[in-house]
C-alpha cells in the first residue's frame, strides 16, 4: 500500500466543452451550459432547462458499428476514456501487456435505454436485441475494455451523485494493492427522462439557473456528462516521462443512514473528517474546497454547516466554489469531472468561480469564489460529493511534488 498514485491523463465530455482544454477555458471563463432541453419533451414539466451536451458527435469517438449499439451513457464513457489515454500519451497498441483496469461510476447508466424500451413497447413496436444488450449498467466499463483490449479489473459504481469519486477511490487502491498497473477511472451518465421528471416532482429543479450558496438559489439543474482520468504509479508515469496533474493522497468515505435524499451534516462532516485523517492532513493544509453545491436549499446549507464543523474557525479563509453553477448537476459524472477540475487548479493555480451568485446568504457565509476565476496557489484541494442514500466520498488531491 506504499505507492504514490498520480493522475496522468484526463477526458471530458461537459456541456460547456468536451476534451479538457475546451473545459477549462469554458470553467475559467464561467461559461454556462445551461440551455432548453431539446432531447426530451418538456412542455408538461415545471422547468426546461439542463446541461445537455449538444456539441457531442459520436462519430469522432465511437467505431461505426458500435455507434447503434452503445447507449448514450456507455458512449460518454468510452469517449472520456479514449480522451484521458490520448491526454496521458497511452497508445491502444502500449495497453495489451501491462494490466489496465476500468472503474466507473454513474447514478443511471443507460437509463434512456428503458425509457426507449418503454416507447416501443408502449407503440406496439419490434423490440430488437441490441436495446437489451444495452441495459445492464456494466456495459459502460464493459465498451471501454473489450474495445480497448484491457483485462485487468472492470468495476461499475452505482453509489448516485457521488459515483465518480468512488471509482477514483477504488482506481486509487487497486493501484497501491498491485491489482493494477493503470487504472481508467470516472463517471458517467446521461439526460434522462425519467430523472428529469423526477426532480421536476421534487421541486429541487431551478427554473433558469443554479445559483449554489446564493440566498434565493431555487435548486439544481440536471445535466449530463462525462469525466475519466488515467490512474498510475508514481514509478509508471516518471518511467514513462509524463507530465503529471495531481497526486491522489486518499478519500474519505462515509454514510449517514439519515434520509434517502437529504444528506446529514454530520454525516458529510464525517466524510470530510475521514478524508483528512486518511491521508494525515490536517484543517490548515486545505486550498481549495471542490464543493458538492447542488444549488439546493437543504444540500447547500447543510454543506457549508458540515464544513464549518470540520474546519473550525478557518472556514470562511478556504475557497470553496460549485462548478454546478456553470455544468449542472451530471449526477454520476458530477464528482469526476470536479476531479479534473481539481487537478487543472491543481496544476495551474487557478481556482474556478461559482457563477450565478448574487446575493449572500448568511447560512452559506463561506468564500465561493463568486462569478470569476481566482489565481491562487493550490497545494491540497478536497472534492467533496454527497448522494442520494446517504453516500458520501471526499476525495484529497495533492500537487506534485517528488
Amino acid at each position: 500500500m506504499s505507492k504514490r498514485v498520480v493522475i496522468t491523463g484526463l477526458g471530458v465530455v461537459s456541456s460547456i466543452g468536451i476534451g479538457k482544454e475546451a473545459f477549462w477555458d469554458a470553467l475559467l471563463q464561467g461559461k454556462s451550459g445551461i440551455s432548453p432541453v431539446s432531447s426530451i419533451d418538456t412542455s408538461n414539466h415545471f422547468t426546461h432547462n439542463g446541461g445537455e451536451v449538444k456539441n457531442f458527435n459520436p462519430a469522432d469517438f465511437i467505431p461505426k458499428d458500435k455507434r447503434s449499439t452503445w447507449s448514450r451513457a456507455s458512449q460518454f464513457a468510452f469517449s472520456g476514456a479514449k480522451l484521458s489515454l490520448k491526454d496521458a500519451g497511452l497508445p491502444a497498441a502500449d495497453l495489451g501487456g501491462i494490466s489496465v483496469g476500468t472503474c466507473v461510476g454513474t447514478t443511471s447508466g443507460p437509463i434512456q435505454v428503458i425509457e426507449h424500451i418503454n416507447d416501443v413497447l408502449l407503440n406496439n413496436e419490434r423490440l430488437h436485441n441490441e436495446l437489451i444488450c444495452q441495459l445492464p449498467v456494466n456495459s459502460m466499463p464493459a465498451v471501454i475494455s473489450k474495445e480497448f483490449g484491457l483485462h485487468g479489473p472492470n468495476f461499475i459504481f452505482s453509489t448516485a451523485c457521488a459515483a465518480g469519486n468512488y471509482a477514483i477511490s477504488y482506481g486509487f487502491d487497486l493501484i497501491r494493492l498491485n491489482r493494477a498497473d493503470i487504472i481508467l477511472a470516472g463517471g458517467a451518465d446521461p439526460f434522462s427522462r425519467i430523472s428529469f421528471t423526477g426532480f421536476n416532482q421534487f421541486s429541487a429543479v431551478a427554473p433558469q439557473k443554479c445559483q449554489p450558496f446564493d440566498k434565493n438559489r431555487k435548486g439544481m439543474i440536471p445535466a449530463e456528462g462525462a469525466g475519466m482520468l488515467v490512474l498510475e504509479s508514481l514509478e509508471s508515469a516518471l518511467k514513462r516521462k509524463v507530465d503529471i496533474y495531481a497526486e491522489i493522497l486518499g478519500y474519505g468515505l462515509s454514510c449517514d443512514a439519515h434520509h434517502m435524499t437529504n444528506a446529514s451534516i454530520e454525516g458529510i462532516a464525517a466524510c470530510m473528517k475521514n478524508a483528512l485523517k486518511s491521508t494525515g492532513l490536517s484543517i490548515n493544509d486545505v486550498d481549495y474546497i471542490s464543493a458538492h453545491g447542488t444549488g439546493t436549499p437543504t444540500n447547500d446549507r447543510h454543506e457549508c454547516a458540515a464544513i464549518r464543523d470540520v474546519f473550525g474557525e478557518r472556514y470562511s479563509k478556504i475557497p470553496i466554489s460549485s462548478i454546478k453553477s456553470m455544468l449542472g448537476h451530471t449526477m454520476g459524472a458530477a464528482s469526476a469531472i470536479e476531479a479534473i477540475a481539481c487537478a487543472l487548479s491543481i496544476k495551474h493555480d487557478v481556482i474556478p468561480p461559482t457563477i450565478n451568485y448574487e446575493t449572500p446568504d448568511p447560512e452559506c457565509d463561506i468564500d465561493c469564489v463568486p462569478n470569476k476565476a481566482r489565481k491562487h496557489i493550490v497545494k491540497i484541494a478536497l472534492n467533496n460529493s454527497y448522494a442520494f442514500g446517504g453516500n458520501n466520498a471526499s476525495l484529497v488531491l495533492k500537487k506534485f511534488n517528488h
